[in-house]
């Protein structure tokens, strides 16, 4: 990847997650979003030069699939940016255990949002102990970018840590495609301070802080300037994976026996 091209992947990743933050909360399907006129016009005016640098003739169908191999369930949480088409209504569960598989289309053309993993909720992913508001483990989407069908993906952690998340994109079209994300389970040893303790007395959420969450998620991203330290440019994904738990960060020696298992295989595929 040269300079030009890290160069457009950093403007993507910063001028559109600088407009809409890692984490934001669900809000009710009729309950119109307000905003400060000054802050109104910053979103529009970014969305304006995003859509004008990165129109997209119609492109190859991509999914989304969310699995969840956590030993409890989750109530997965995909929030549109601004200005872009929700793709799921947010009240599926999600089994443990690997029971909990589900897939969703993402729109042909250029689109960008977040997936949450929230725990402890009630019937239809309401009234939850995590992931309905920070902190929460974050993963950022871009999917039919430049005008050349790119994806962009990370997990961001700088709005804490509740659930572990690896994003790998699948059926890759070609570039440099790493799996990315967290696959430790940082409550158990989150420093006292920075614990959220649940109902039942257990730790499941972390606020950081960053350091801690970079030392053992290398992978992740934990403060607002902060990068992976991996290059990622990746063409045409024919599919998105999330996987709630992954018990390891495993690379393409892993092969089919890592697949087997449910692991996600990290994909740099040079053309």
């Amino acid at each position: 990847m040269n300079f030009l091209q890290q160069l457009n992947m950093s403007r993507i990743f910063k001028m559109f997650f600088s407009l809409h933050p890692p984490y934001c909360k669900a809000k009710p399907r009729n309950q119109e979003h307000a905003m400060a006129p000054a802050t109104a016009k910053l979103v529009s005016l970014g969305f304006l030069l995003l859509a004008a640098a990165s129109s997209t003739p119609l492109a190859a169908a991509t999914t989304l699939t969310l699995h969840n191999l956590c030993p409890y369930p989750v109530w997965p949480l995909v929030t549109p940016n601004t200005g872009f088409p929700s793709i799921s209504d947010n009240t599926g569960r999600l089994d443990g255990g690997g029971r909990g598989l589900v897939s969703f289309r993402f729109p042909p053309s250029f689109w960008a949002g977040r997936v949450v993993a929230r725990t402890g909720c009630r019937s239809g992913g309401s009234a939850c102990e995590t992931g309905a508001s920070p902190p929460a483990t974050v993963v950022q989407l871009v999917v039919h970018a430049e005008g050349q069908d790119l994806a962009a993906y990370s997990v961001s952690l700088v709005d804490g840590f509740n659930v572990p998340a690896v994003v790998s994109p699948q059926a890759v079209g070609g570039g440099q495609c790493p799996a990315l994300g967290c696959a430790a389970e940082l409550n158990a040893e989150c420093p006292r301070a920075q614990r959220v303790v649940g109902a039942r007395g257990e730790v499941v959420a972390c606020r950081g802080p960053a350091g801690y969450f970079k030392e053992r998620c290398p992978l992740t991203r934990t403060t607002p300037a902060d990068v992976e330290p991996v290059p990622q440019r990746c063409f045409g994904p024919g599919e998105l994976k999330v996987v709630f738990c992954q018990s390891a960060m495993v690379n393409a020696a892993a092969g089919v026996a890592g697949e087997a298992t449910g692991h996600i295989r990290t994909v740099v595929a040079d053309n």
